[in-house]
């Protein structure tokens, strides 16, 4: 079978993802510090905001898949996780999210989805700043663990980004076929996640409240941004308009949902819709 896998366009997905209940991602702590957190957020180093890196996001929404395919975890990927791969093209999970081959047998199959890392809104960077917490944009939450034999408590430091905080995300889902249904099967995969993520949590803790949020694809500008290959190779306006497809913005993942084969058609017969 032919390696060769073509490229027909992008589909850029913007929004804004919101926390309903304060946000835990770690980050490793490599120094013990008196009066310091037990359990920090991730930051960037040079800006010091904290951010969710694109791969928990893209994590979270694999793990979400696999439960909904019923895909058996076969691999181990450290830290206590099992996941699926395989190195089948007709695998929903790993088409999408992509898989690394460990057989000589097996090949690498490279993620349609790219998910970049997610930034802190502007509204949201100004408004942390203005929070008096003692800790840069986010704040403290303190716990105690008990030992169900002693009923010892052991309290502990968990930082937070706060409910109300807002980041910016961007999907870019690589389109590899004019193949309709497989298009279709990819992008309702991926909607039915985010939908999912909804009632589910991002991040540690989610049992205990952390984790909740809610995907904002209704903003200033479209949602998505559907482009064939042609739309690249050329800097002519007029031509540029029939490569692309602007899809306006949604008050919610459903109206999203609604418009996946027309998304699809739009790879998938040649034409502009």
């Amino acid at each position: 079978m032919s390696d060769y896998k073509p490229l027909v366009g992008k589909l850029v997905i913007n929004g804004a993802l919101l926390c309903l209940t304060g946000l835990h991602i770690g980050a490793s702590k490599d120094t013990l510090e008196i009066g310091g957190v037990d359990s920090p957020v991730v930051r960037d180093p040079l800006t010091r905001e904290p951010y969710i890196p694109g791969s928990s996001l893209k994590g979270k929404l694999r793990a979400i898949l696999e439960r909904q395919k019923k895909l058996d975890s076969n691999r181990y990927s450290g830290q206590g996780v099992n996941r699926h791969e395989c190195s089948k093209p007709t695998c929903p999970v790993c088409r999408l999210f992509g898989s690394t081959s460990k057989e000589k047998d097996e090949k690498n199959l490279p993620a349609r989805l790219a998910v970049r890392d997610l930034r802190l809104t502007t509204d949201s960077k100004n408004l942390l700043q203005g929070i008096d917490t003692g800790l840069e944009y986010t704040e403290l939450k303190f716990e105690n663990a008990l030992d169900r034999v002693s009923a010892a408590a052991n309290p502990r430091q968990i930082e937070r980004v706060p409910a109300g905080s807002s980041f910016d995300f961007e999907l870019v889902y690589t389109v590899e076929t004019e193949d309709q249904s497989q298009i279709k099967e990819d992008l309702g995969n991926l909607f039915s996640c985010l939908r999912i993520l909804e009632d589910d949590a991002l991040g540690g803790h989610g049992s205990r409240g952390y984790g909740r949020v809610k995907i904002q694809l209704k903003n200033e500008n479209p949602a998505l941004f559907a482009r064939k290959i042609d739309f690249y190779r050329t800097a002519d306006a007029e031509e540029k308009k029939k490569m692309e497809k602007v899809v306006q913005a949604f008050s919610s993942l459903e109206e999203v949902l609604e418009k996946v084969d027309e998304i699809a058609a739009f790879y998938g017969d040649g034409q502009n819709v």
